[in-house]
């Protein structure tokens, strides 16, 4: 309220909506979507969550880096050199950015950016405000420094004088969230406004070997062996460039086919751990982590006798299968919304719900019980089935699975609930009994937490105005799930918990885990993932940073 006029909000006497990421998509699909068959991004060939993520993501680094949001599509235009119908893409990235941000201003809603902005534009500077941060917080410690982003660090500088104390930690092997807006350059001009500094070079984490190896391919790749050593006290300057030794540190051994890399790993891992060493200690790394590969490395190791984990972040919910089973009992537990689920989907439903139901039983039922009338999905009856075919399906399965169906006949007959409630009651009274499948199933349990956080979110926010019957906004959910929209990435998703098993993750998500291990395999090392960056076309992390010259143009 201190603020809300002169931030120029359209409804100042009005409570702010704070927006999740999720629902900050949700918004900007509903400006973008329509404007699409009119030959916006019309050279764009990604999915349209990823669209509207990256327009979102170019608001958000104008706000971190600290220069104005209408200056987007001129920066990135700037450092382009080829085709002019990238240039307009950019343009058409600057137009949603601009359109969202008006949007958000005239309805009261806070994506991020905006919050940020509001904060340090307006918040920040009154008298008021600054007081009570000033003389609440008299102590200050500060780590990973180099991983803030650079208004952070404008924000500390002018705050560090009215401190009693402060610590200010900068790691200076790290600063890789660049792509998250962090500027190492802007965190190291802190240091001039510290009355001493320390600086430390002992590792206790790397071995001497894995220091002075570290040194000698910093200095490979294109770093000086003083630039390297300054990381490493165990740096051998006595030794030659060249002519460092790998012995135990590094083991190469390629392979001509694919399969065969899988089984030499495997093989490797499993040596490690019947010797003693934790399957904690070991992860398993490549560029991407896709389903094949995981699949392939899991099958694998459980053979050999090995326990695996993955851990995929940025995979979007919608593509977990526990979260698919949810989305198409919701469907069939609603067939007022008039969304039809495909027969395999219903099958694949099945199998999930229903522990140990294997893929022939779950597509023969589905087959027999999934009707289609007017428009609407229906299930019928186990008991209506032919004997002969309820014998080849089993008794077992079937009763599991009119229990399924008894519950969702019994929902629809009572009054529509919001969706949120709908997959909890349905996990909580249902699924997670005994003989269904997220008994016990830790990972479909999470999966189903974050499917319940995400549609309450939803619900707290896309409703406030706009749907006041939780029917039409279950279904209005479940369409922007189905297109990728929301249920998109969960903060917790990122924390990977101690676990005894192997670890199987994306190489960046393991760095950014920030949690060592004693054995690494990487996989696919010629593989461009390693050194390229994504294809980001209407964004670009290292472009809109405080660091790159306006004059500076991208290349190879």
């Amino acid at each position: 309220p201190l603020v809300a006029e002169q931030a120029g909000f359209g409804k100042p006497e009005q409570l702010p909506v704070f927006l999740t990421l999720e629902t900050a998509q949700y918004y900007m699909a509903r400006l973008v979507r329509p404007m699409l068959d009119q030959g916006y991004f019309e050279s764009v060939t990604i999915d349209r969550n990823r669209l509207y993520s990256q327009i979102l993501d170019n608001l958000s680094k104008a706000a971190v880096v600290g220069f104005p949001y209408t200056e987007i599509g001129k920066r990135l235009k700037a450092a382009w050199t080829g085709e002019l119908s990238q240039a307009r893409v950019y343009d058409d990235a600057q137009y949603f950015a601009t359109r969202f941000r008006l949007y958000c201003l005239e309805n009261n809603l806070l994506d991020f950016s905006l919050q940020l902005e509001v904060f340090l534009e307006h918040l920040w500077p009154m008298p008021l405000v600054r007081e009570i941060l000033v003389e609440g917080y008299r102590h200050l410690v500060v780590d990973n420094l180099e991983e803030d982003n650079p208004v952070a660090h404008d924000l500390l500088g002018e705050w560090l004088p009215d401190f009693e104390s402060a610590l200010l930690i900068f790691d200076q092997g790290a600063g890789y969230r660049n792509f998250l807006g962090a500027d190492p350059h802007s965190a190291y001009t802190l240091k001039e406004l510290c009355n001493e500094h320390a600086e430390f070079f002992d590792s206790y984490i790397n071995s001497p070997e894995v220091g002075t190896f570290a040194a000698y391919l910093g200095h490979a790749l294109g770093g000086s062996v003083e630039t390297s050593r300054r990381d490493v006290s165990t740096y051998d300057d006595r030794r030659p460039v060249g002519d460092v030794s790998t012995e135990g540190v590094l083991i190469f051994d390629p392979k001509r086919y694919h399969p065969e890399m899988l089984d030499w790993v495997v093989e490797q891992i499993a040596a490690l751990v019947h010797r003693g060493v934790p399957p904690s200690e070991v992860v398993i790394l490549a560029p991407y982590l896709g389903d094949a590969l995981r699949f392939s490395l899991t099958n694998r190791l459980e053979a050999a006798g090995v326990p695996a984990r993955s851990h995929r972040p940025s995979r979007a919910l919608r593509e977990e299968s526990a979260a698919q089973c949810l989305l198409t009992l919701a469907m069939l537990a609603h067939p007022n919304w008039g969304l039809v689920p495909a027969r395999f989907d219903v099958a694949y439903a099945f199998i999930q719900a229903i522990a140990e139901l294997d893929l022939v039983r779950a597509q023969l039922l589905a087959e027999i019980v999934y009707r289609v009338k007017d428009g609407q999905p229906a299930l019928t009856s186990f008991d209506r089935i032919k004997l002969d075919m309820q014998s080849r399906i089993t008794y077992m399965f079937g009763g599991y699975y009119e229990e399924l169906r008894a519950w969702l006949e019994a929902y629809q007959d009572a009054p529509q609930e919001h969706l949120d409630y709908f997959f909890s009651r349905l996990f909580g009274e249902l699924l997670s009994q005994p003989g269904y499948g997220f008994h016990r199933d830790l990972d479909a349990a999470q999966v189903a937490a974050n499917l319940v956080e995400s549609a309450r979110k939803f619900r707290w926010v896309a409703g406030v105005d706009e749907f006041e019957e939780p029917e039409a906004l279950g279904r209005e959910y479940i369409e922007m799930v189905q297109d990728g929209v929301v249920a998109a990435q969960y903060l917790g998703a990122w924390d990977i918990q101690p676990e005894e098993a192997v670890l199987l993750a994306p190489a960046y998500t393991f760095l950014m885990s920030n949690r060592p291990v004693d054995y690494q395999f990487w996989l696919d090392i010629a593989g461009r993932g390693w050194f390229e960056r994504l294809y980001q076309p209407l964004t670009h992390p290292y472009v809109l940073s405080r660091t790159w010259p306006s004059d500076a143009v991208w290349t190879d």
